[in-house]
């Protein structure tokens, strides 16, 4: 967890994952609806200068990101 990406968990509820440099916004939004047991609002994706791709998983409202974070002991 950076700082950047706590803080989005905090203001914004999304999550920030590394994946796969092929993974496609539908199959990431799949991949977090099925592990987590959530609904996805939205998936962004960012290729870094390192050529890591991340993306950026935002919940809809009635979930919390937070919680997730915490029942995987990352918080």
């Amino acid at each position: 967890m950076t700082e950047k990406s706590f803080s989005l968990l905090e203001k914004e509820n999304k999550l920030v994952f590394a994946v796969d440099e092929k993974a496609t916004k539908p199959a990431i939004k799949d991949a977090v609806e099925k592990a987590y047991s959530v609904k996805v609002e939205s998936v962004n994706v960012i290729n870094d200068f390192r050529r890591e791709k991340k993306a950026i998983v935002k919940l809809k409202a009635e979930y919390d990101a937070g919680k997730i974070v915490s029942d995987l002991g990352l918080m």
